[in-house]
């Protein structure tokens, strides 16, 4: 039986990747770094700093250190956020049928508490939420299931009592690794790609899911 609802953050309920992807082109350009638009696809999902990491690791640069680095694309990214409040189709209404379940509702991203923080500010949901978690701190951010099952934990419930959604597949496979019921939202250029046959339900909007699609009725 579901008894809670638990979302991620980027992607999902705030149209903040293009800020992301935008931000490490610029950043990680400016020192000299070979990076694509379609690598920051890739990394879609995963925590920033475990990114800086890997290019500092692949392609190394002298001025600056990774956390300053990383620190400059968070701050980038928060004030693209702060400006656009780009919130995602569909949130309001789902949070509203979560309520209408009686599921305890949470939030685990990969993202600074302090990121997370001042965008459900500036989108109006700061007191939504019943948890909020951030992997910032985590050995490991998504695709491992840590910041998923801190959050089932935080609920009070079983990680199989929770529904999780997600937009990008590091973060559905960090969810099915906690065995969670998950609900995945893609970005319109991947809805037809084979890899979300893994989720249990897959839709093109948040306003398409169903009652009985979260609960697994």
């Amino acid at each position: 039986m579901i008894k809670a609802a638990i979302f991620d953050m980027d992607g999902l309920l705030v149209n903040s990747e293009p800020f992301w992807q935008q931000a490490q082109l610029d950043i990680f350009q400016s020192l000299g770094v070979r990076i694509s638009l379609e690598d920051t696809l890739r990394t879609t999902g995963i925590r920033i700093d475990q990114i800086v990491e890997d290019y500092f690791y692949q392609q190394p640069w002298q001025t600056l250190s990774c956390e300053a680095v990383t620190e400059r694309i968070v701050r980038r990214v928060e004030e693209l956020i702060q400006i656009h409040q780009p919130i995602m189709p569909g949130v309001h209404e789902i949070l509203t049928l979560c309520r209408d379940l009686n599921l305890r509702i949470g939030l685990a991203s990969s993202s600074p508490m302090r990121l997370i923080k001042s965008t459900l500010k500036a989108l109006d949901l700061t007191d939504i939420f019943d948890v909020v978690v951030s992997a910032e701190t985590l050995p490991y951010g998504k695709p491992h299931p840590e910041v998923y099952l801190n959050a089932a934990a935080k609920l009070n419930v079983l990680p199989s009592e929770c529904v999780a959604f997600e937009d990008s597949f590091n973060g559905l496979l960090a969810a099915k690794s906690a065995l969670m019921r998950t609900c995945v939202i893609p970005e319109a250029s991947s809805f037809d790609e084979p890899q979300w046959i893994i989720a249990d339900c897959c839709r093109i909007s948040l306003c398409e899911l169903s009652k009985a699609e979260i609960i697994g009725a």
